[in-house]
């Protein structure tokens, strides 16, 4: 039995239905083509243990563990587009937000300041935000200390709340929630863009047949032209894929790396 999991962008509420009802079509066009497809989206499984398992038949995952860790272990199937603001075609920027009534300017003013993360191995919440501090970093520091969200929504309630000074939301994210959760980002403002890379790729397993990846990619690419799902695809903000390979992907990798060379490999 194959295995689905899109778990990455599942909130505000509107967001995970039409995740789901995304799915409920594309499995139905996937088992109509000849492939067999889950009925529903798995709930369970914690969403990195998802990217490896054997049975995955369709996942998406951020870039930056993708080209950290899962090169080789899994394929890429397409990367979405969305229309939000931030996006670029496959690449997508993070916002640098500050508290609303914050005076700071420039991320100079941030020194000595407390940042907030989603977690280390985020591309949006991390790696994009470590690249950005980089050129201003003294001796591998710039901020006082930096604390652990878990998560984008909860770094948006940090700075909102006063218990961290500025963090990097992932364009996508805050565009969600300020579709359908805005009261959620009236203690925020942007403060600036970081560096674009490729967004979230979808992915299969390693073991998923050449055959079968085609029957995937005409699969989605089918469902989202779909006017039937026109809808929920406006939902999602999904307006199409562009197939990225490993070279497109290596950005990411490169603005760590670039990061290191003007010795900030960790934001701190």
């Amino acid at each position: 039995m194959s295995f689905a999991s899109l778990a990455m962008y599942v909130s505000p509420p509107p967001i995970d239905e039409a995740t789901r009802l995304f799915w409920k079509a594309l499995g139905a066009r996937i088992r109509a083509l000849g492939l067999g497809a889950p009925a529903a989206l798995d709930d369970e499984t914690p969403y990195d243990e998802a990217w490896l398992r054997p049975d995955l038949l369709f996942g998406q995952t951020c870039g930056y563990p993708y080209v950290q860790h899962l090169r080789g272990k899994v394929q890429l199937v397409a990367s979405p587009v969305y229309g939000l603001p931030g996006c670029d075609g496959p690449l997508k920027c993070s916002f640098i937000i500050v508290n609303a009534k914050s005076p700071v300017r420039s991320i100079e003013e941030l020194r000595g300041e407390r940042a907030a993360i989603n977690e280390p191995g985020s591309n949006s919440g991390y790696n994009l935000f470590r690249h950005f501090v980089a050129p201003h970093a003294v001796k591998g520091r710039f901020f006082s200390s930096v604390i652990e969200t878990g998560g984008h929504r909860m770094s948006i309630d940090a700075v909102s709340r006063g218990e961290a000074n500025v963090a990097a939301i992932d364009c996508v994210t805050f565009g969600n929630t300020l579709r359908f959760d805005p009261d959620r980002l009236a203690g925020v403002r942007i403060l600036a863009e970081t560096a674009k890379g490729p967004g979230l790729p979808f992915i299969t397993s390693a073991a998923t047949s050449a055959k079968d990846l085609v029957i995937l990619r005409r699969a989605l690419a089918e469902t989202i032209a779909d006017p039937d799902l026109a809808e929920v695809c406006d939902t999602l903000s999904l307006r199409g894929i562009s197939f990225l390979g490993d070279a497109d992907y290596e950005v990411l990798a490169e603005l760590g790396r670039e990061a290191a060379r003007h010795g900030y490999p960790t934001v701190a």
